[in-house]
């Protein structure tokens, strides 16, 4: 396996260019350009024979990196999309939003730059859909039994398709139009545009899933009617309460959750209509929260024409090495440029916002900001050093709280646990019989591979459930919280 020489020959760490920004920021396209064959399987051949490839512990699929690198190296694509969807059902999602946990661990990586693992998958599954490898399977014979998913994002779908494939008579859920949850209406395009999920869906279509866009459960079917209907239900309806910061002036026009914001900017991308839209035309923006969404934040407000983009992140700006209380094979924090970072806007660390403050209309005109201290372990705002910074947009990004709970509260009832989550057991089954929790939903705002993961394994409880066994794989238990952020 693998190329015994290939890192010694590459040592190089060689990704796809990029579009030009002036250029990009001009479409909702996505931002790299197609990498060169030649040089693909050059950074594929760099996956050593290592022994032990910790990547493996690094992914919570499990995912047989080696292998389809070097299926890749050896340019037989086919074979290397078997391997990648034997243990991933998307990863055309996971290529483009993970942030690869499996390169911090990557051997190589202890004294070169890691092997190139996310773009090599990504570019797998590419090749695999424009080939028409990527093809439905159906099961072999009908169970019987049904099974409700609620929710339609990456822990739901994965759920959805691997019952389906188990013989299950299996419907998934969405509250919005269109399904696909954060995915569809939380991605920008500009990081992946929606024909990847219209051709999985498709997929997952002809092998006998029902989606049922538009159906609020809780709303439309109250939970109890809908547990009555199907044989199980699995809740994958994700950690969207957003987190507030509840200083004074939040209540000015102007001031915005960022989910609120980007989800509107999809609808129009879809070709939607949408009255009133938040947009960051003419505006100077301040985006609050240094993490994905906030740059989710920053990449569209440049595509929509703002004056200015202040992003600012309350702690300090994390080291571009390793540091040393982050060893190799753990997933570090370091600062990193993302694309939408890359396209202009000022990034702020220490930064705790005060104050909104406003003007006779009601409408935020400024942030007041002081750099932000450490005392007995709190992030506090410094006195004396209080500034303002210009803002007609603010977009709050600052996390997720749990759960939405309202109508399971009422309904079922499920017990919460102390993060907002939905509780579980091991088995990822709920206090209530045939009720599961897959992904955000029970786990808390995470990492995308680690929804996909959760999907996997709670359909191989749904299935033993069912069946009294299965043959399902299960990657990941409710309680593995390594790598969750």
């Amino acid at each position: 396996m693998a190329d015994p020489k290939g890192f010694l020959r590459t040592r190089e760490r060689e990704l796809p260019p990029r579009r030009p920004v002036p250029v990009r920021i001009m479409d909702w396209r996505e931002v790299y350009e197609t990498q060169d064959p030649a040089q693909l399987r050059r950074q594929a051949g760099r996956c050593m024979d290592c022994g032990i490839p910790f990547c493996h512990q690094g992914c919570p699929l499990g995912n047989l990196i080696p292998e389809w690198n070097d299926l890749m190296r050896r340019g037989e694509g086919r074979q290397a999309s078997e391997r990648l969807h034997a243990t991933n059902n998307f990863p055309e999602f996971t290529g483009r939003l993970c942030p690869a946990p499996c390169e911090a661990s990557c051997v190589l990586g202890i004294n070169q730059p890691p092997v190139t693992i996310k773009q090599v998958e990504v570019s797998i599954v590419d090749q695999a859909f424009a080939n028409g490898w990527v093809s439905p399977h159906p099961p072999e014979r009908l169970t019987g039994k049904t099974v409700a998913i609620v929710g339609s994002g990456p822990a739901g779908l994965a759920a959805a398709q691997q019952l389906t494939r188990a013989g299950h008579t299996v419907a998934v859920f969405e509250r919005d139009d269109r399904i696909g949850g954060l995915l569809r209406y939380g991605i920008p395009d500009f990081k992946m545009e929606k024909r990847q999920i219209e051709q999985r869906l498709a997929q997952m279509q002809a092998e006998g899933t029902r989606f049922r866009a538009g159906v609020n459960i809780g709303v439309d079917i109250s939970w109890a009617d809908l547990r009555a209907r199907y044989d199980a239900v699995v809740v994958a309806t994700g950690a969207t309460v957003p987190r507030d910061l509840p200083i004074p002036g939040r209540d000015l026009l102007g001031v915005h959750f960022a989910m609120d914001y980007l989800v509107q900017q999809n609808r129009v991308g879809a070709g939607d209509t949408v009255p009133g839209q938040l947009t960051a035309e003419g505006k100077h923006v301040v985006v609050i929260g240094g993490g994905d969404t906030g740059a989710d934040c920053i990449g569209t407000a440049h595509r929509q024409g703002a004056l200015s983009v202040t992003n600012l992140a309350i702690g300090a700006q994390p080291p571009e090495e390793r540091p040393e209380h982050q060893p190799w094979p753990t997933f570090p924090n370091l600062f990193e440029i993302s694309s939408a970072h890359e396209e202009g806007g000022e990034r702020v660390f220490l930064a705790s916002t005060v104050e909104f403050l406003g003007n006779d209309a009601g409408e935020v005109r400024a942030l007041r900001v002081a750099e932000t201290e450490y005392l007995d372990g709190r992030r506090v705002p410094k006195s004396g050093t209080e500034r303002e910074i210009p803002a007609d947009l603010v977009l709050i990004a600052v996390g997720f709280a749990g759960a939405e709970r309202d109508t399971l509260d009422e309904q079922f009832p499920l017990p919460f646990d102390e993060r907002g989550n939905v509780a579980r057991e091991h088995d990822y089954q709920t206090s209530a019989p045939g009720v599961f929790v897959a992904g955000d939903a029970g786990r808390g705002q995470s990492l995308i591979v680690w929804a996909i993961a959760e999907g996997r394994a709670a359909a191989a409880a749904v299935d033993r459930y069912l069946e009294g066994e299965t043959e399902l794989p299960a990657p990941v238990a409710p309680s593995d919280r390594a790598i969750a952020v």
